[in-house]
């Protein structure tokens, strides 16, 4: 049997970079769900959870540019697979008055995951983010960028143990 858990897929025999042939894989349900914190001054959440944001409403575009990140992660991370999205979800919280909380859930029917779909997604969207606040808060910080979940595939599901 061969086994590549343990080891990096990403390199031959010869230790060249490569993209994965996933040919012999199964076609399965997969999904993912990542994580990510924007912390900022209260007053600039306090401005964009009320809308009152000068570029408009800032989570709206960030939920948008999510979804296009997930969907071109494939020509941001060389060795992804260009894979078909089956649906892209965009959640956010305030766990306090200076935080953002995003979480993004990937899903596909492929031979491949969409880890890197659901992570490059909530990067895109936290970076949106800071892009539309910056001109009041550049003290902003983004952080916690993680994988939570993901099923389907030969791995089967993964929880990420609480730290």
């Amino acid at each position: 049997m061969n086994d590549d858990r343990g080891r990096f897929t990403h390199f031959d025999a010869s230790g060249d970079a490569h993209m994965v042939d996933v040919t012999a894989k199964l076609v399965t349900a997969r999904s993912a769900t990542a994580e990510g914190l924007i912390t900022m001054a209260p007053a600039t959440l306090a401005a964009i959870r009320a809308g009152a944001s000068r570029k408009g409403d800032v989570l709206g575009v960030a939920r948008i540019a999510a979804i296009q990140a997930a969907k071109r992660t494939e020509m941001l991370i060389p060795l992804c697979h260009q894979i078909p999205l089956a649906g892209v979800d965009i959640a956010w919280m305030f766990p306090d008055d200076a935080t953002v909380h995003c979480t993004v859930t990937t899903r596909t029917v492929a031979p491949t995951g969409v880890e890197m779909e659901a992570l490059t997604a909530t990067s895109v969207a936290l970076l949106t983010v800071y892009d539309m606040c910056k001109a009041t808060d550049r003290g902003m910080i983004i952080s916690g960028i993680r994988l939570m979940h993901k099923e389907g595939g030969r791995s089967g599901t993964w929880d990420r143990k609480e730290d």
